[in-house]
């Protein structure tokens, strides 16, 4: 089998990468690639973490934010101060809701 049945071969250069786990990764691109379209960084096929070209430096892991609910969102909006306030307004709506109701149905008896 010659190079006329598998295709024509492109040169190809490796580059190392390392993770803060301590595994090196060496893919392949093609020579004719530019050295500045090469990736400082890739995703380390190991173990996901961000895999780069310097060894004794590797990337570190991007502390990752848990979700946030809308109550967090709330409170990053709002002092206790004015939570306290509209808290106090919400109840108070509710109370004359409801004392209303009881004298209309005090009325239908």
């Amino acid at each position: 089998m010659g190079e006329k049945d598998r295709g024509h071969q492109v040169e190809k250069v490796t580059i190392s990468f390392y993770c803060a786990n301590g595994h090196e990764n060496h893919p392949f691109f093609a020579a004719s690639v530019e050295a500045e379209d090469i990736p400082q960084e890739i995703d380390c096929p190991s173990c996901g973490f961000p895999a780069g070209r310097d060894k004794e430096n590797p990337p570190l892991v991007a502390k990752i934010e848990p979700y946030k609910t809308h109550l967090a969102y709330v409170k990053e909006r709002r002092t206790d101060a004015e939570a306290k306030q509209i808290l106090d307004e919400a109840l108070q709506l509710i109370r004359e809701r409801r004392e209303k109701a009881a004298a209309a149905a005090k009325a239908r008896r």
